[in-house]
């Protein structure tokens, strides 16, 4: 039964064997309200948070809280590759449009395709109208390039503005890891996306 437990743990990212042994003796130790609490709120987690229908972020509801708020600015979408992009630039407190997360970015290397991650929704996104600019921010890695080029050209036949944040993210690095200042200035001064 423990042993089953650690294996179960460590299965979560960044947990090892140690760690999990760790983690399940501790659990051990709590109540047992305490652990059957825990317990519920995993598996509710599971079966009731969703994806929401427009920007693919996670939700309570079939339109998350962003895409919800009337004083968002529905005019500007940003292209996130996960859902802690979001929070990353949400803290930032610097952009007040909406948001489109990919799921992921074209990795050839990794089996992934345009097909495997939310690009043809971006697309019916800003061919239904509303959408004035699209800023790519996607992390500056050879996907996040590659994944921001083949987006701009299928936007490129709609009259829409595609920006790409600005490069005070470095090369190489992950969006969720950047700092919140550094970040909001990437997202302010954004500079438009050209064809390479």
């Amino acid at each position: 039964m423990l042993e089953k437990a650690v294996a179960e743990f460590s299965k979560l990212p960044g947990i090892g064997r140690k760690t999990a042994l760790r983690l399940v003796l501790w659990m051990l130790r709590q109540e047992d309200a305490d652990v059957e609490q825990f317990a519920e709120a995993v598996s509710r987690l599971k079966h009731e948070v969703k994806y929401c229908k427009t920007c693919h972020n996670i939700s309570d509801s079939e339109v998350c809280p962003i895409c919800g708020d009337p004083r968002r600015d529905k005019t500007t979408v940003c292209v996130v590759e996960n859902i802690q992009d979001v929070m990353a630039i949400e803290n930032t407190q610097q952009f007040h449009g909406l948001y489109h997360v990919l799921g992921g970015v074209i990795s050839p290397m990794d089996g992934i395709g345009p097909s495997d991650i939310e690009i043809d929704s971006l697309v019916k996104r800003v061919a239904e109208g509303g959408v004035q600019e699209v800023i790519l921010a996607l992390s500056p890695t050879m996907e996040g390039d590659t994944t921001n080029f083949y987006i701009f050209r299928k936007l490129s036949t709609y009259d829409v503005k595609v920006s790409v944040i600005a490069r005070g993210v470095s090369v190489g690095n992950e969006l969720e890891y950047t700092d919140e200042v550094t970040l909001g200035r990437s997202i302010m001064n954004r500079t438009l996306f050209e064809e390479r």
